[in-house]
């Protein structure tokens, strides 16, 4: 089916629901007459159609952007029009923000890339003109090409694409890319790429080594790609950080020092007169906060609802304290720069204290596989439980002499041990290794952390099932409730994972549950499905 075709097939569709059939000022009071399953079934045809028409909007960019480059002067296509850029081009068609059209620009050149001279005067049904019968140039594909076909087939929207193409960054060959120096891809652990440079700076084998790190690249994006329709924008971007900072823990030392840079606290008031403050917090200290912040509030932000005996009456007066959460932050804030290092943290937080939990691998901070760079810093990241915040290895290397470690042993399917049916609320212990298994809440699209999850059952306690960490998987309060009220069910994939199964009646298939853990990699997708793991 041609693309045309496809657009216009889905536009039939529609027409099955006579109410969208009206003129347009008449299309609100005419829509709420659908059914809740009309409501669905139109809204996920509209979207595949918006999809669809924003793939060719994307090419047109893009194509409008080869074609105005500063080459052309005054004579681009663009410029023909007035407009100095193809982003001021693209913003005043679309009627979009600047940064929208910065994207969109970035995403018409990503996909175009590779594909041929698209600013050349052999591309477009008005110009004549072909390329030379005998010219041998060959377009290499590049690194996101797995990114450029699944929106080219309706797999990914633009928004994705752009989240992804931009967390991974680009590769880091020959001196460029996501981060200077070495490449889990690539070096084996080396110290930086010129570890094995000549007295005149050549470095064998360069080449093969940056062939690879473009290939763990497109493995990348093209596992990311498939993982997109399970995933927010948000947390694809997130994750594409994640794993281009465990491709390229050498760059991942540079990045945060970058980052760690822009921290700031700035002073100022209001157009009322009231005092305000800015604050951009580095990575670590980001996460702290967070964690801070999440401890003391939790009970309002919809935190676990098993908690101990003594911990009960506090949650429940914060439940009904008339402040708002902002509020209530704001209180918290200025109560612990009052108490400072005299304050009694069990009096703000309970039996739970706030902290940054990180993870990563054994192997690569002991051992043979643990490696430094020039500067004797260890060549490692770790990351938050949730995956949203990763750090270096200088900075790993600190919080393992000032905290210690707790070992969490995994197999290849990512099954941690069973510890069996002693106790009806599931132990710290076990919380914790699936809190490193699932990241968070394993419900599709849901960006809980683990400290707002509860462990779910998938045999219920009631029915004689175990609180064993194997079948046992997070769930935020909502959707945890959500389940037990609703009829969803989760059960456990011979071989590792999970899956969530519908309530009887819903025309909906089951969804395979991923993990949103940082270093998920190791094992989801199990290993059923060999060969994911291969770069080609």
């Amino acid at each position: 089916m041609g693309f045309l075709e496809d657009m216009s097939d889905a536009v039939t569709r529609l027409g099955v629901f006579v109410e969208l059939d009206v003129p347009a000022g008449e299309l609100p009071g005419s829509v709420v007459r659908l059914s809740d399953v009309s409501v669905r079934d139109a809204l996920g045809v509209v979207a595949g159609l918006v999809k669809r028409a924003t793939t060719l909007q994307a090419v047109l960019v893009g194509v409008a952007a080869a074609r105005s480059g500063r080459d052309r002067g005054h004579g681009g296509l663009v410029q023909g029009t007035g407009h100095r850029n193809a982003v001021e081009f693209v913003r005043d068609v679309t009627g979009v923000s600047r940064g929208e059209a910065i994207r969109a620009v970035k995403v018409g050149e990503a996909l175009l890339d590779g594909v041929g001279d698209a600013g050349g005067r052999a591309v477009g049904p008005d110009v004549g003109s072909t390329p030379d019968a005998g010219s041998d140039a060959v377009a290499v594909a590049p690194w996101h090409e797995p990114l450029r076909v699944a929106l080219l087939a309706g797999a990914l929207t633009t928004g994705q694409l752009h989240a992804i193409k931009t967390g991974l960054g680009e590769p880091p060959v020959n001196g460029r890319g996501a981060g200077a120096g070495g490449c889990a891809a690539d070096t084996g652990g080396r110290v930086g790429a010129d570890a094995d440079a000549d007295t005149e700076g050549h470095v064998p084998d360069a080449d093969a080594r940056d062939t690879d790190v473009v290939a763990a690249w497109r493995a990348a994006a093209r596992e990311l790609a498939a993982e997109a329709p399970l995933c927010t924008v948000e947390d694809l971007a997130s994750r594409a950080r994640v794993l281009r900072d465990l491709l390229d823990p050498t760059g991942a030392e540079d990045r945060y020092a970058a980052r760690f840079g822009k921290r700031s606290y700035r002073w100022s008031t209001t157009s009322d007169g009231l005092p305000a403050a800015h604050i951009v917090f580095d990575d670590e200290g980001g996460a702290w906060f967070r964690s801070l912040m999440g401890t003391a509030l939790s009970p309002r932000r919809g935190g676990p609802r098993f908690v101990a005996e003594g911990e009960k009456k506090q949650a429940e007066e914060l439940v009904v304290d008339p402040r708002s959460n902002d509020q209530l932050a704001y209180d918290l804030f200025l109560d612990l720069l009052r108490a400072g290092a005299l304050a009694n943290v069990k009096d703000v937080f309970g039996a739970k204290e706030a902290g940054v939990r990180l993870v990563t691998l054994t192997d690569t901070v002991t051992g043979e596989h643990a490696h430094r760079d020039a500067f004797g810093r260890l060549v490692a990241t770790a990351h938050t439980d949730d995956g949203t915040v990763t750090v270096p290895g200088s900075v790993l290397e600190r919080a393992l002499c000032v905290t210690g470690t707790i070992e969490v042993t995994l197999d290849t399917s990512g099954t941690p041990l069973d510890l069996g049916r002693e106790q009806r609320l599931d132990s710290a212990r076990q919380k914790l290794v699936m809190a490193v298994r699932d990241g968070g809440c394993l419900w599709p699209g849901c960006d809980r952390p683990p400290a707002y999850c509860e462990a779910h059952h998938g045999a219920h306690w009631a029915e004689g099932g175990a609180t064993d960490c194997n079948s046992g998987v997070l769930l935020c309060r909502y959707h945890h409730l959500h389940l037990h009220n609703t009829g969803w069910r989760i059960e456990p994939i011979t071989g590792g994972g999970f899956v969530l199964h519908p309530p009887p009646g819903m025309n909906i298939e089951p969804l395979p549950l991923r993990s949103k853990a940082p270093l998920r990699w190791l094992w989801d997708p199990p290993p059923r499905r060999p060969g994911w793991r291969d770069a080609a």
